[in-house]
């Protein structure tokens, strides 16, 4: 990533060093200093997430639209589904159909046990006439084959009764798992009938949509961004070389073209410690403290981490250093190179621990 150099932000902040000339001299002065690395990013809304299609269909409904803010499990978009529907309308009436024959008040059950009673009655006055048929036929008042015939009619009126219940019970169970078996696909319908219906996850913002009412939209295609307005975030880059400097809490300040020389304050939030090989940096998160900029997605920023802040410490201009470590100092009208050491430092300070007073006078070498 490319630096730039650092933006202003207070007097006391970022100092612009000075006597430049190429062999002008100047002396080491007590200043305020502070170390900071330098980010850009973009601002972004937290909890984002994009609305994908589940299934094929025509946008025939739009109820939202960008920059609207809309609630959880909002329907915002509807496809085309005729023979999704036709479906569900099939499985609606099956299962209608289903709950009536299996109901208190069933026509299926209903007859059935009409057929039921009816054999009972039956087998009740069979079961006389064997028994009235078996006292005359003890007292040899009737014939035998008078007597079973009542018998065999008697038998047959209990078989009957007993299939009759059987049949019963076995429809009832038939008409039960026909119910539960439409219930299932009644619900499987509805289910993929919500397909075509497109609802939010989370409350937010929309930010973008992607497609248009009337244009075919493909499962898996992406129809909206949606992200929550009330919390952003600071998505920034800083150079590799700085990443070891950073960590979570530290203040950031912030510039955002839109607000001219305003400054916003954040604190670092998240280090992700993979690195972009495309720019060779690595990406910070930042949290806007409470005053916050207004939640337009993407907006570009710029910002310094403060590493440290040291007040009154000896500094000299960074570019009167020679190589890392070095600068000229003129003694008594001669000039010689000497070593110094460094403290923190800028874009345009550094300061100088050891090797120099403010009593020192430095030049710019040949």
């Amino acid at each position: 990533m490319k630096k730039t150099i650092i933006f202003l932000f207070s007097t006391t902040t970022f100092l612009i060093s000075c006597n430049k000339g190429n062999d002008q001299a100047t002396s080491p002065q007590y200043k305020s200093l502070t170390e900071a690395v330098y980010a850009s990013g973009n601002i972004y809304p937290a909890n984002e997430y994009k609305l994908t299609a589940n299934a094929d269909g025509f946008l025939v409904r739009q109820t939202a639209f960008e920059g609207d803010v809309v609630t959880k499990n909002q329907l915002i978009f509807q496809l085309e589904s005729v023979s999704q529907d036709a479906r569900l309308e099939a499985s609606s009436n099956i299962l209608r159909q289903a709950e009536t024959n299996y109901g208190d008040n069933s026509p299926v059950l209903a007859e059935l046990n009409t057929q039921l009673r009816n054999a009972r009655t039956k087998l009740a006055n069979d079961s006389v006439n064997f028994n009235r048929q078996k006292e005359l036929y003890d007292r040899n008042a009737t014939t035998k084959i008078e007597y079973e015939r009542a018998e065999l009619a008697f038998q047959t009126s209990k078989n009957d009764v007993l299939a009759r219940q059987k049949a019963l019970q076995r429809t009832k169970s038939q008409l039960y798992v026909d119910l539960q078996n439409s219930q299932s696909n009644f619900r499987v319908n509805a289910r993929e009938g919500d397909n075509f219906r497109i609802k939010t996850f989370e409350a937010g913002k929309i930010y973008e949509i992607y497609k248009k009412q009337g244009e075919l939209v493909r499962r898996g295609e992406q129809i909206a961004l949606i992200g929550d307005a009330n919390e952003i975030y600071a998505q920034l880059a800083i150079d590799e070389s700085d990443f070891s400097k950073v960590k979570t809490g530290q203040e950031v300040l912030i510039k955002i073209d839109v607000y001219k020389n305003k400054v916003f304050k954040a604190k670092v939030s998240k280090l992700y410690p993979k690195l972009n090989k495309a720019d060779q940096t690595f990406r910070v998160d930042a949290e806007f403290a409470d005053d916050k900029p207004n939640a337009y997605y993407g907006m570009t920023v710029e910002g310094n981490i403060i590493i440290s802040q040291n007040q009154n410490v000896l500094t000299i201009p960074k570019n009167y250093l020679v190589g890392t470590d070095s600068v000229w100092i003129e003694e008594n009208g001669d000039k010689k190179k000497i070593r110094i050491t460094k403290g923190v430092e800028n874009l345009d300070l550094v300061e100088v621990k050891g090797g120099l007073t403010d009593k020192s006078v430095i030049v710019r070498g040949n």
